[in-house]
């Protein structure tokens, strides 16, 4: 990386900061969105508490977000997941440097019991879904707000812990096939379409395959864990369950491996998937998400083979013109800072010398977005604060002191 990138760099990281300067008033129709870790509050405090931690900086705007986060009762129903309530809180505290976790250490043992209690009673919902044979739908397991992201809290702050093992056992469970109608289907496949309603183009529901949404977060909590010595019976089989349906549903193109966004019954009996081409290569549901939990999967499996094939689809697809065309913004989710923060992971663990070119090639993406204050959003996942957070990685060609990026599973 150039010293003119650096520089410009810092300076569209400091223009995002100041963008993101005060905490807005609370929304009165929607006073719980402080609380999301997506677009409100919580997910913009994850860049001030990244600032002060990296630069040694005032704590007092980091502070000021986290209390505008918690300005009104904290959710731990039963809809909570780690990007909303009481989960998306715990995990922002999770973040907070040494020197100021005293602050809010009382909130952080209140919160971590009732993000346990939480655990507990959706697995035990989950696992009756599974015995009475029920398709499940996004939000039990996915990673924004089901059972994984409360996993990837939990691997943070209790990877020994009943909670996290009762997650990891469902996980296992969640990748045994069901047989509603009689017919076998993935133990992940939702009874609704990608948009979470009913369409024509879905009948009986799909089988996704994003991060973010499908199969790849199970994957990666399951990887992260068995990297870390987190293990459950059955942990390695469902993990190589997991990388068989990514194996047999993968396409292969000039460009190199991809997978399908989602599935349908039809392209079930097809055997083939509707998507004709790769779709743009994001975290939420591109190559880059897949590739990086395959990646982990290798990782944590000790299999050289397994990881070196994630690695060539990941270079791949991210030196490939036309994928790379289809990128139209900068954020976490669908964007370049998604991807950037990924590949920058993905290159520190790589045995494919190609993938430590990434960073510096797709980080120049980074510093060429709109002007800040004319984003849709400020938020973490789609708008300004996630692109700002990548950049704090690129500026510096350092991993997140803060370890921010966990709510990816990307770490």
């Amino acid at each position: 990386m150039t010293a003119p990138t650096v520089t410009t760099a810092a300076a569209t990281l400091e223009q995002y900061t100041a963008h993101l300067a005060e905490p807005q008033p609370l929304p009165d129709e929607k006073p719980w969105a402080v609380q999301s870790l997506a677009d409100g509050a919580a997910g913009i405090s994850l860049l001030h508490i990244e600032m002060a931690s990296r630069h040694g900086g005032p704590w007092r705007s980091a502070h000021r977000w986290i209390t505008s986060a918690t300005a009104e009762p904290i959710s731990a129903a039963d809809q909570t997941g780690l990007f909303l309530g009481a989960p998306a809180v715990g995990f922002v505290l999770t973040t907070v440097p040494p020197a100021y976790q005293h602050l809010y250490a009382s909130a952080r043992t209140t919160l971590h019991q009732h993000i346990t209690d939480l655990a507990h009673r959706r697995v035990n919902a989950a696992l009756a879904r599974i015995d009475r044979g029920d398709l499940p739908n996004f939000a039990e397991y996915d990673l924004l707000y089901g059972l994984t992201g409360i996993g990837a809290y939990l691997l943070r702050t209790d990877p020994e812990g009943p909670a996290l093992k009762r997650i990891l056992q469902y996980l296992v469970a969640l990748t045994q096939p069901l047989a509603p109608a009689g017919r076998g289907l993935p133990g992940w496949w939702v009874h609704h379409d990608p948009a979470r309603g009913e369409s024509p183009h879905f009948p009986g529901g799909h089988g996704n395959f994003g991060a973010a949404h499908g199969i790849t977060g199970p994957l990666l909590l399951l990887a992260q864990a068995l990297r870390r010595g987190i293990t459950v019976n059955g942990h390695q089989d469902a993990m190589s369950t997991i990388c068989a349906h990514l194996d047999s549903w993968c396409q292969h193109g000039d460009s190199g491996p991809w997978w399908p966004e989602h599935i349908s019954w039809p392209d079930l009996d097809h055997r083939h998937p509707h998507h004709d081409a790769p779709t743009r290569p994001s975290w939420c549901y591109g190559t880059t998400g897949i590739a990086r939990a395959g990646q982990l999967a290798g990782i944590a499996l000790r299999s050289p083979t397994l990881q070196r094939f994630y690695e060539d689809a990941l270079y791949r697809a991210l030196t490939d013109p036309a994928q790379l065309a289809l990128v139209t913004d900068t954020g976490l989710c669908h964007g370049w800072a998604g991807i950037y923060q990924t590949a920058h992971r993905a290159a520190a663990d790589a045995l494919d010398p190609r993938l430590r070119t990434l960073p510096d090639s797709l980080g120049d993406a980074l510093t060429n977005p709109s002007e800040p204050g004319t984003l849709q959003a400020p938020g973490l996942i789609n708008g300004a604060a996630g692109t700002a957070l990548a950049l704090t990685t690129f500026a510096s060609q350092q991993a997140p002191s803060t370890g921010w990026d966990a709510c990816l599973l990307i770490n």
